[in-house]
This record gives structure tokens, C-alpha cells and sequence, in this order.
């Protein structure tokens, strides 16, 4: 089988394997569609060289269908759809005793602590794996990780149906969580300086406002009546969009930081004061949120064929990073079987 690997700042390499025998509890995996993100190009540009082993091969947004089950293993057959919810906690540490494993203090993240989907076969814990309905295009059903990500955000956000929420950034997360909390009822606005990102937001049905060109504090408190938007999403990693996300939010709102910030950021904490407003952390995702995932994207409520710009054969996967890097695009597929 072929896999592609990551090894070494900005190098992709393919290679032929043979696959790895199937231990208790694990399935295998033909691997249909794999996506790219933001995470794996941080990884592409060598920044989590102390996290991965060289040559790693990495991926975590995928989908696909098990070709064999391993030992101890029930409920699951050869030839189901799935998709993999990408995350191993030991179930033992402080944040597991207290029901939070998907944030567990010795966390593996597979496809970046340990091998990932980028690989034509590829065994996972049959523990990880996730359903995926009949019908549903295992094209379309390589978002759903991504898709998870949001709806979890949403969802500790606390937003309700007829909430207003304001979303910093329209890169394919802060996409994704303006399209997940419209589907559970809110009014949303994406804030975005790039034209292009703009225009593919909009062309997703999205409300979009540029904060180079208007005020977006004033434009906010009259799209809110003079409150604030109830919950701020900050998915930019702007340092200025940090500074000045608290200043968007209504009395008693809440801020979630999305962004992975490599580096401590300024934030108005007299306005957090003030307001008496609420930040939270959002990370990952738990069973559930992959679970209503699932349905949006079978639901046709995530709009796919927008979303995904390209599709590349897994020899190509360089070329779709190189794409991503580059800038442009919003998704971008390896067809991993091709």
C-alpha cells in the first residue's frame, strides 16, 4: 500500500509499505478521502517537529471503509462507511476521572501523535470509529471531523436559537461554525479582511462584513440594538482580532477562543470586567458532536461541493499542501485509494 509521509519542513514524500498487523480491539481502514488543515500545515511547516516522529504520516479528516477487524472486536463488519473521531485517552489522568477525555493530559491525537489517515490502509482503535448512514458521499463525509470541531465550539459556546453571534475569520473552521450555529437558529455575521475569503462565505448563503472598511464595533451594536453580539467565535489567530474581540460581545457575552495562538496575546481584560464577560477555550470535540456532525453533513447542511476546492490523487499530496500554503483555497481532498 502507498502512504504519503511528512519528513522534514516543507517535504512531502510517498511510499510503498505493507500494512500493519492488525492488533486486538483495531480495524483496518481503506481509506477513501483524506482532508488537509490548518494543524497539518503548521506540522508541514516543521513547527510540531518535537510532537511527530520522522517520517510521520499524518492526516486526521477522513472517511472510508474497514477492510479487516482485528481481534476482540464487535458491532462493526467489513465493507461499513465510517469515519474516525481521532482522539486515544489513557481514561486514568485528572481530566478523564473528571469525564473530559477528549481533552485527557496524555492525549494521543492520531494522525499527529501517532500515525494517521494519509495511508491506503490504516488501523485505528475499533473504539474511535464513527458510522457513517447509508448514502452518505465519503467525499462529503471527509468533513465531518472539521464539521465536529464546530459544532463542538457552538456548543460550548451555549448559543441559543435567535442568539446573534459575530465569527472573526472565514477560513474553512470559521466557515463551518457560522454554517453549524445558522443550523441550530442563530443570526450570523462572519468578520473577514480578505476580499476572497468574503466572497466565498457569501457565496455560502453567509453574512460577511469587512473590518478594514467599516467599524465593526458600531456595526455591531446596530445590528444588536446597542448590545453586542451574545456569543464572539475568534478563529483568526489575529493578535488584533483578539485585542479587540471583547469589544463585540454584549453585558455578560461570551468570547471562544478558537484559534490556536502560539503566543500570548493582549486581551481588553477592563472590558472583561466591565461586561462581566465570559472567555472559554474550545478544543476538539467529543462523541456527540461528531455524532450531530454526522447528520449535518448527511442532512446536506454543510455546504460541501463549496467548500472543497480540489481533489488530489495521493501522489499529489505535496501539491495540495503547497495549494493550501499558497492560499486560496478553502479545502482541499486527498483521494487516498487513487
Amino acid at each position: 500500500m502507498l502512504a504519503a509521509n511528512y519528513a522534514g519542513e516543507h517535504t512531502i514524500t510517498i511510499e510503498e509499505r505493507e500494512a500493519a498487523e492488525l492488533r486486538p480491539g483495531e480495524v483496518r481502514i481503506a481509506v477513501a478521502y483524506a482532508g488537509i488543515c490548518g494543524t497539518d500545515l503548521h506540522i508541514y511547516h516543521g513547527d510540531m517537529d518535537a510532537r511527530v516522529t520522522l517520517p510521520a504520516t499524518i492526516g486526521h479528516e477522513m472517511s472510508g471503509t474497514i477492510s479487516a477487524i482485528g481481534p476482540d472486536v464487535e458491532g462493526w463488519a467489513v465493507g461499513d462507511a465510517v469515519t474516525v473521531m481521532p482522539l486515544a485517552w489513557d481514561g486514568t489522568c485528572p481530566a478523564c476521572r473528571a469525564g473530559n477525555e477528549h481533552i485527557c493530559q496524555n492525549l494521543d491525537f492520531i494522525g499527529i501523535d501517532s500515525p494517521g489517515a494519509l495511508q491506503q490502509s490504516w488501523n485505528v482503535p475499533a473504539s474511535t470509529l464513527v458510522r457513517l448512514p447509508d448514502g452518505v458521499s465519503l467525499r462529503d463525509a471527509a468533513l465531518v471531523e472539521p464539521v465536529a470541531v464546530a459544532v463542538h465550539d457552538v456548543r460550548r459556546s451555549e448559543l441559543a436559537p435567535g442568539d446573534r453571534a459575530v465569527v472573526i475569520g472565514a477560513g474553512p473552521i470559521g466557515v463551518l461554525i457560522a454554517t453549524v450555529a445558522s443550523a441550530f437558529g442563530a443570526e450570523v455575521v462572519i468578520a473577514e479582511i480578505d476580499p476572497g475569503r468574503r466572497a466565498a462565505a457569501e457565496e455560502m448563503g453567509l453574512r460577511t462584513l469587512d473590518p478594514s472598511a467599516v467599524d465593526q464595533v458600531a456595526w455591531v451594536e446596530e445590528w444588536t440594538g446597542g448590545a453586542g453580539a451574545d456569543v464572539v467565535f475568534e478563529v483568526s489567530g489575529s493578535a488584533a482580532a483578539v485585542l479587540g474581540a471583547t469589544s463585540l460581545a454584549k453585558v455578560r457575552g461570551t468570547l471562544v477562543v478558537v484559534a490556536i495562538h502560539s503566543q500570548p496575546r493582549p486581551i481588553d481584560l477592563h472590558r472583561v470586567f466591565w461586561r462581566e464577560l465570559r472567555i472559554l477555550g474550545a478544543r476538539v470535540y467529543q462523541r456527540q458532536d461528531f455524532e450531530r456532525a454526522v447528520e449535518l453533513v448527511a442532512g446536506g447542511d454543510i455546504p460541501a461541493d463549496r467548500l472543497i476546492t480540489r481533489v488530489v490523487p495521493l501522489a499529489e499530496t505535496a501539491s495540495a499542501f503547497e495549494a493550501l500554503e499558497a492560499g486560496g483555497a478553502m479545502k482541499i481532498l486527498v483521494e487516498v485509494g487513487r
